[in-house]
């Protein structure tokens, strides 16, 4: 129970929330340093250039391992607790999710996933929330050459649409999008075909694909008039494959990034705290000095008067030949 300090004044800055589909933390150079004898690269040069200009942490985790976990535990700092919450009991229980937090403060908020409307219930979970609009696959333009074939729109065309968007939204504003690319059969469009660094994984390749889909979107924005005015929140729904053995365990299952960049702010270094994705809404909140009383069951990791701390739930599923095991 979130409790404002008074004596603050509200900052109406704008939020945009990314959510990039299987970004584990093992993928990016700049938040492993130690590997391979310090001379890993990672496969995100462009993530890698922005988290030179951000706040990130020395510990980051998300609270799921499926896409369908990310959502509530992002944008509205609910985790997942075995069961998803979307397709939980709970589902239709009313949360405050950053999205109607905010817009009790005037801002407009959107969500845009280049999916299908109903793909794992993103487009129920973004109204449950507070989102005003939800724009998805339906809502897009598309050329034949933007489409996947598979899961919806390739990422760089839909970044692109997003960032075209952006001048329409009336300030302040939430704006979040999930990226899509990033997901199995692990492949990229035709043109840039060997462009990007492979690795012992698949998906490898991919990762690098949606960093450069990331750059043309920053460099198509950041000489907008409310640029400035904006702040960058970059995470993951969950990890993919692991190709390190530092990851190869209950931690490295959860690591993801969790990344804060605002041009020109003191939000820069690597903190040394625990991060987890149901942080994500009480420290943008934090950041506003949003002045109204909320539920989050996250902390803010901007304030240092007490220690951090993550958790997950791990289960493990049966088969009806492993009945009579114990559980564990």
């Amino acid at each position: 129970h979130n409790i404002p300090d008074s004596t603050k004044t509200f900052s109406a800055e704008n939020v945009v929330i990314i959510i990039l589909e299987s970004f584990s933390r093992e993928y990016i150079g700049s938040l492993n340093k130690d590997l391979e004898d310090g001379k890993y690269e990672g496969y995100t040069p462009f993530l890698d250039s922005l988290i030179s200009e951000s706040l990130t942490f020395e510990v980051s985790l998300a609270n799921g391992k499926k896409s369908i976990d990310a959502m509530p535990s992002v944008l509205a700092s609910v985790p997942s607790l075995e069961t998803p919450y979307v397709i939980s009991h709970y589902a239709n229980n009313q949360i405050n999710g950053l999205a109607s937090l905010l817009r009790k403060k005037g801002y407009y908020s959107i969500f845009f996933h280049g999916g299908p409307a109903r793909s794992m219930g993103f487009d129920s979970f973004a109204r449950m929330s507070g989102f005003e609009h939800y724009v998805g696959y339906e809502d897009y333009p598309a050329e034949k050459e933007d489409l996947d074939g598979m899961w919806g729109i390739w990422d760089e065309p839909f970044f692109n649409y997003f960032a075209d968007r952006m001048d329409s939204f009336p300030q302040p504003f939430l704006a979040s999008i999930f990226s899509l690319s990033s997901h199995h059969p692990f492949i990229v469009p035709d043109k840039y075909k060997d462009k990007f660094k492979k690795g012992p994984a698949p998906i490898l390749e991919v990762v690098g694909y949606t960093d450069y889909a990331l750059r043309g979107f920053f460099k198509k924005i950041e000489d907008k008039d409310w640029f400035r005015n904006t702040l960058f929140v970059i995470t993951a729904d969950h990890t993919n494959e692991s190709v390190h053995k530092e990851y190869q365990n209950d931690f490295g299952y959860y690591s993801v990034p969790v990344v804060l960049y605002k041009q020109g702010s003191d939000l820069r270094g690597i903190k040394d705290r625990i991060a987890q994705q149901i942080d994500i809404m009480p420290t943008v909140l934090n950041y506003l000095n949003y002045d109204e009383e909320y539920i989050a069951f996250g902390n803010d990791l901007l304030d240092d008067s007490y220690e951090s701390f993550a958790f997950n739930t791990n289960c493990l599923l049966y088969t009806s030949d492993a009945a009579d095991e114990e559980d564990s």
